[in-house]
């Protein structure tokens, strides 16, 4: 018997389309549903059901909330209905296209914050995906459990493209009805097909269905079967009729009688209820699918007419190449209306091989049946759980002395032309190439090594900085940022921030490199780029900017260009301030987002420099917002998760947390403390920095000092084990930053509201 109790799992929420919403999503969610509460009566599922832009629709009960697609609120709302239901995993049927922002990443925000492991169906899996598809796939691969696809082919792509390890990935194969293999003659009689071979094709119509090829096949196979008819089964795709209308489907029609076989093509328009559309499935004596793309990983279509025994005649996509080895099918090449004819007519002259694919199709649907699947599901679920990371206890007392800074990490994602910038594991990940903003940081980080490693670092730097040189697009005043592997730009010009970052690490480049011909190299090149920096108009850019100018007047204080760049761009954020401020909220804008405590430093750093005592104050003030800000219940640091990124005045959400913000809060604390010497901004350098070790919401330490190393970011249940150059160097930073600041404040000593010995804490 398949299904029965579960010992673990007493709660699913189940996310995706559901009807009455017109689509194969909704059917197949549906259907799981239907399968895991039969399957399993102790098993409650809760289901959340997307809802297109401007849409509504009549669910019944057993959904329990629904999604606005476009709607961040929507998605937050959801986590935290599906955290207070107490579910115990989250299945989610995924389709690039059902979900809100660049290629779905909304959906990201709402697993996030989720508190229960996570299972997601692929029902698209990309060869070819676009940066925006690869970065959501990457997302939800950290995120998930599991991956389960319906194909091996799904699961040949996860691994060879998108880099998932096998053990991630489960093949369960679409479901499909438990229906007693019948003769056509009883449903054709009840349709009106007597006296006919029926060749069917069903499922929302659209051009990519290659219905024309089979209308165009016709005359050739009435030429010598007359009652051959050809029944198209389906309500045309709903995101077509909002922008055509029935054209397509009138196209379709104008075709068959110019071809002189109106008679032969009966189109049957709408979505009809599962058991009518089976009846029709039954009554079909071939199943045809013409599609016109290979990349179908799945077709829930096809998966029913196997199930169904119906000998079927498919092109090459995915799925029918591999459904139908075995003889189970015959498969004839993309929209080649000759091979059709070829097929079908061998097919309707030799029933004994009709009738030995109907009983193989058949014999292989009953692997496929819904109980099947729900066993399968809820395996699957049941070993997410078991597998979910164990928290770890934190120690009574922690050593938090900062790790030696070690250059192993940032080797091994650097070659000879710079810092690679995304890794698979500890691999690097050449497929996503190179970005200046990750080798300005780099050129930066190796000014601060010193001991053994100072020769190397020096090697190093020359590579970052003859990056940071080529991506200078000196005809537009811009930088390029991003670069292929094969060391082609792939723009003429790069974000805003990333000319900020340049400069920075220009500037800082001409204050703290020991070789003075870099820093001649430095000075120069910042000399041209400088006057650029005017025209930009984005809050971090101008902090990173600033923070570069400001470095320059450390070395040459009388650097007019330098100084004229630090007051321009200083007044601008006290402006920016200004008017983004209320009596609880003290920030610069009306939200918070990524590298936030940049901004208060440059503040403070021109506040400092500038002399203006009302700059330098407002500059604390926003850094000390943000500390608070910044502090889960326990005190400890957590860093501005990315769900919180353009929510309008709210307090911060506490996940993905990446490695950049406690850096970025550890050089601010610095700044603080150098200019005010309380002991207050030590304290909270300490914080960020113990956030690296495990002092953080979920336990986890992220960093690993004796390999140089830092993983990508804190999820809601475990750490992104992917260790690219970003988080690498901000470690690395927060090592060589806390190094120093501990040997200026124990070298001060102490004050009354000192914390003791401040290598502990």
């Amino acid at each position: 018997m398949i299904g029965g109790k579960t010992g673990t799992i007493k709660r699913v929420a189940l996310i995706g389309n559901y009807p009455p919403r017109l689509c194969g999503i909704a059917t197949f969610t549906f259907d799981v549903h239907a399968a895991l509460t039969a399957a399993f009566p102790d098993v409650s599922v809760d289901v959340y059901a997307m809802e297109d832009p401007g849409t509504t629709h009549a669910y019944p009960a057993t959904v329990c909330c629904t999604i606005a697609q476009d709607d961040l609120a929507d998605y937050r709302a959801a986590a935290h209905r599906i955290n207070a239901s107490g579910a115990d995993v989250v299945i989610v049927q995924h389709e690039y296209g059902i979900f809100g922002g660049d290629s779905g990443v909304h959906l990201l925000r709402l697993l996030d914050r989720v508190s229960a492991p996570v299972v997601v169906t692929l029902h698209t899996v990309l060869e070819a995906p676009n940066s925006g598809q690869r970065a959501v796939l990457d997302a939800l691969a950290r995120r998930a459990s599991k991956l389960i696809v319906m194909a091996e082919k799904g699961r040949e792509i996860l691994e060879r493209v998108n880099g998932v390890a096998s053990d991630m990935i489960a093949v369960v194969p679409h479901g499909v009805p438990d229906r007693p293999l019948l003769p056509t003659g009883e449903h054709k009689a009840r349709f009106g097909f007597d006296g006919h071979d029926v060749l069917l094709t069903f499922g929302l119509l659209s051009p990519n269905k290659g219905i024309e090829t089979v209308i165009e096949a016709l005359p050739d196979i009435v030429a010598t079967h007359p009652q051959a008819l050809y029944v198209v089964l389906g309500a045309t795709h709903p995101h077509l009729v909002a922008r055509e209308g029935e054209a397509y489907r009138e196209r379709l029609i104008a075709l068959a009688a110019d071809r002189g076989v109106a008679d032969n093509v009966r189109f049957i328009d709408g979505f009809l209820e599962q058991e009518l559309l089976l009846d029709y499935l039954a009554a079909a004596d071939v199943y045809v699918t013409p599609y016109l793309n290979e990349a179908q990983i799945t077709s829930g279509t096809l998966s029913y007419a196997v199930a169904l025994g119906k000998p079927v005649v498919s092109t090459p996509y995915w799925h029918a190449t591999e459904l139908l080895a075995d003889d189970v099918g015959i498969i004839v090449p993309f929209g080649e209306s000759p091979a059709f004819v070829t097929a079908i007519n061998g097919l309707l002259d030799d029933r004994a091989r009709m009738e030995r694919m109907r009983e193989r199709a058949y014999a292989i649907g009953r692997s496929m049946i819904w109980p099947r699947l729900a066993a399968a599901y809820l395996a699957i679920c049941e070993d997410a759980i078991a597998r979910r990371p164990v928290r770890l206890k934190r120690s009574e007392r922690e050593p938090v002395a900062p790790a030696r800074a070690r250059l192993d990490g940032v080797e091994r994602l650097t070659d000879g032309c710079g810092i690679i910038q995304h890794s698979i594991f500890a691999v690097p990940d050449r497929d996503h190439g190179y970005c200046v903003d990750d080798n300005c940081r780099a050129l930066m980080l190796m000014h601060q090594y010193d001991g053994d490693d100072m020769a190397r670092a020096d090697v190093l730097a020359t590579v970052y900085a003859s990056f940071v040189q080529h991506a200078w697009n000196g005809d537009i005043g811009r930088f390029r940022n991003f670069m292929g592997f094969d060391r082609g730009w792939l723009e003429s010009e790069g974000s805003e921030d990333s000319f900020g970052r340049s400069l920075w690490s220009i500037g800082v480049t001409v204050s703290e490199a020991r070789s003075a011909d870099m820093r001649r190299w430095a000075l120069h090149l910042f000399d041209q780029v400088a006057p650029h920096a005017e025209a930009l108009g984005s809050l971090r850019a101008w902090a990173f900017a600033l923070l570069g100018a400001d470095a320059v007047l450390d070395a040459h204080p009388g650097h007019a260009p330098a100084r004229r760049l630090v007051a321009n761009l200083a007044a601008r954020l006290v402006r920016q301030l200004a008017a983004a401020r209320r009596p609880d909220w003290v920030w610069f804008e009306t939200v918070l987002s990524y590298d936030n405590a940049r901004v208060p430093q440059a503040l403070i750093k021109a506040g400092k420099r500038l002399g203006d005592e009302t700059m330098l104050g407002d500059g604390l003030a926003t850094l000390d917002w943000l500390d608070g800000m910044q502090r889960n219940a326990e005190g400890q640091f957590r860093a501005i998760g990315t769900d919180s990124f353009g929510i309008p005045f709210a307090a911060p959400l506490p996940f993905d947390q990446q490695p950049l913000e406690a850096w970025a809060t550890i050089d601010a604390a610095a700044t603080a403390y150098a200019v005010t010497g309380d002991r207050r901004w030590v304290d909270t350098a300490w914080v960020a920095y113990r956030w690296y070790g495990g002092a953080n919401d979920i336990g986890l330490p992220i960093s690993a000092p004796e390999e140089g190393d830092c993983f990508d970011g804190l999820m809601s249940d475990r750490v992104n084990l992917n260790r690219g150059a970003e988080s690498v160097l901000a470690f690395q930073f927060a090592c060589c930053g806390m190094a120093r600041l501990l040997g200026k404040a124990n070298s001060v000593g102490g004050t009354r509201d000192a914390p003791g010995d401040l290598r502990y804490r």
